[in-house]
């Protein structure tokens, strides 16, 4: 693929300055710029490196001045770090999409329908009554389920696997070897300390524009659906247990673990081996820092929570009764301390 300076400015809505015939082909970081890459200027930090770099064409902030001559052509927008993730976006969407049509052996049956503009790699399964839209793209060795529903623009990398009556939005992506709607983790104890297992007879629902990270995994509800509403980002290796709600433009990062039935707000931030208990609710715009065990529901939006260390259960108690009365107990030494 090769495009033109000005053809990039076009789609950045940026200014040019030097010459915009000129044509690159490749992304490239500004220190590591050759001749026919395009880099980005945002961290100001790293400006020396505009005036060596051997990039085509570097995408700067339109208040950039050059200290000194330098050898690429600028394309100046209103937030250089923004116009190089578009401009990422459209270099990924092209290449995801370059396949189309159909590769053999590949299994769709026949009571299934998929829309035009699409890709079915080889060894991919498709099973009964399932709708796919337009410009679906899936990838090798994919398996999809009775009754799947899915809309249009996904992308379903190598390895994923769709579970009967699953319903998946417009615009999504899933990562190599996602697994949606596998049973939730359903056991009642017995008397004799054993477990019976319960039947998972809901399914998964996505709505549009979700992306989930490779090895994750979405159960099915017991009942009813498990939820992942629109705009979220689930990162590689998460475990999203049945009946779970994931609420919009919320973002999950690895080794998460979050339990049955707990309902996840908007616009949330779940860092790497966050693990939220089961049944809880965390309120919109709550952050959880890496590692954070959450055992009871956040009701109130907009709070950060941070730290969690595990021993026995009454020693812990017996220590957390004294933590949490730490402020008030400073407050009285330093009361004590000046009337000495």
């Amino acid at each position: 693929m090769e495009f033109t300076v000005s053809q990039i400015a076009e789609l950045l809505n940026g200014e040019i300055e030097g010459d915009g015939t000129k044509k690159v082909s490749r992304l490239d970081k500004i220190q590591d710029g050759a001749e026919g890459g395009i880099s980005f200027l945002s961290n100001m930090k790293y400006e020396p490196y505009i005036y060596s770099t051997h990039s085509t064409a570097v995408i700067v902030s339109k208040d950039f001045s050059p200290a000194k001559p330098i050898n690429t052509t600028l394309i100046k927008v209103k937030d250089p770090y923004s116009g190089f993730t578009q401009l990422l976006e459209a270099y990924a969407q092209f290449t995801k999409r370059a396949k189309t049509g159909v590769e053999e052996p590949s299994y769709m049956d026949s009571s299934s329908k998929i829309g035009e503009g699409g890709y079915r790699g080889a060894f991919s399964y498709i099973g009964k009554d399932c709708k796919i839209g337009n410009n679906v793209t899936i990838h090798p060795q994919t398996y999809i389920g009775d009754k799947v529903s899915i809309g249009d623009n996904c992308i379903i990398h190598a390895g994923v696997k769709i579970y009967n009556d699953t319903i998946i939005g417009n615009n999504c992506e899933f990562h190599p070897n996602v697994v949606i709607g596998a049973d939730g983790f359903g056991f009642a104890p017995q008397e004799d300390k054993t477990y019976k297992n319960i039947p998972q007879l809901g399914n998964v629902l996505i709505e549009d524009n979700v992306s989930i990270g490779a090895n994750s995994t979405i159960d099915c509800a017991t009942m009813g659906s498990t939820i992942i509403k629109k705009g979220v980002k689930i990162d590689n290796l998460v475990q999203i247990a049945h009946n779970v709600i994931i609420g919009e433009n919320t973002v999950i990062a690895a080794q998460a673990g979050i339990s049955g039935s707990t309902e996840i707000g908007k616009s949330c931030i779940i860092a790497g081996q966050v693990g939220i208990i089961g049944h809880l609710k965390i309120a919109d715009n709550t952050t959880i820092g890496a590692k954070t065990g959450i055992s009871k529901s956040i009701n109130k939006p907009g709070q950060t929570f941070f730290g969690y260390i595990g021993f026995e259960m009454k020693e812990f108690l017996k220590s957390y009764s004294i933590f949490k009365n730490l402020p008030s107990l400073q407050n009285k030494i330093k009361d004590l301390e000046k009337k000495q």
